[in-house]
């Protein structure tokens, strides 16, 4: 009888780790899932911006530098599989001069009233509302796992199997910190 309790309790903690474990794994799946969801996106808008770019070659030939310069950060974008913070901030580049170019091209009313453009201004802004939306959701799984991998007790079954805290995805555009003004 006395050899029951001790089984008890052991079998009791070697569940509640197995527990802990399985969380931790679905936490971990979560948070890939949630990356290849950005990168899915991502990918959209790495595809769409040469479309955009030949759209408007043909009205703003001065903005020549410009639109070079969207080609140049969508390619270095598109081509970095590193870290997140290097990812944002290759992203945050690219998101300012898309910004940019969009700004630049109000002034051309025979741009804004061509149904290609509009299409394409359209489902690049579909995709950049997906973005933030796959960037809200991985943020929200990496913080779900970082609170698993540090709170007691589930932090010393993170340590046993080295699982690790996950970096935020964070754009760096102190632009998108600001209400826009808009003038009529």
């Amino acid at each position: 009888m006395a050899l029951w309790i001790p089984l008890g309790i052991v079998l009791f903690l070697f569940l509640l780790v197995i527990g802990m474990y399985n969380g931790l794994v679905a936490v971990r799946n979560h948070c890939d899932e949630a990356w290849s969801n950005i990168d899915t996106e991502l990918k959209r808008r790495y595809d769409m911006i040469p479309n955009l770019v030949s759209t408007v070659k043909g009205y703003a030939k001065h903005e020549r530098e410009l639109l070079e310069d969207i080609v140049n950060l969508r390619e270095k974008a598109a081509g970095n599989h590193g870290d997140v913070s290097s990812q944002a901030a290759d992203e945050s580049l690219l998101q300012r001069a898309l910004g940019s170019l969009m700004v630049r091209l109000e002034a051309y009313p025979d741009l804004k009233a061509s149904s290609n453009f509009l299409e394409l201004q359209k489902e690049l802004a579909n995709t950049e509302n997906r973005i933030q939306a796959s960037l809200r959701f991985y943020n929200g799984n990496v913080r779900d796992n970082n609170n698993k991998i540090q709170q007691f007790p589930s932090n010393l079954v993170a340590g046993m199997f080295n699982f690790g805290p996950r970096e935020f995805f964070e754009l760096d555009i102190p632009e998108a910190r600001v209400a826009p003004k808009i003038e009529f």
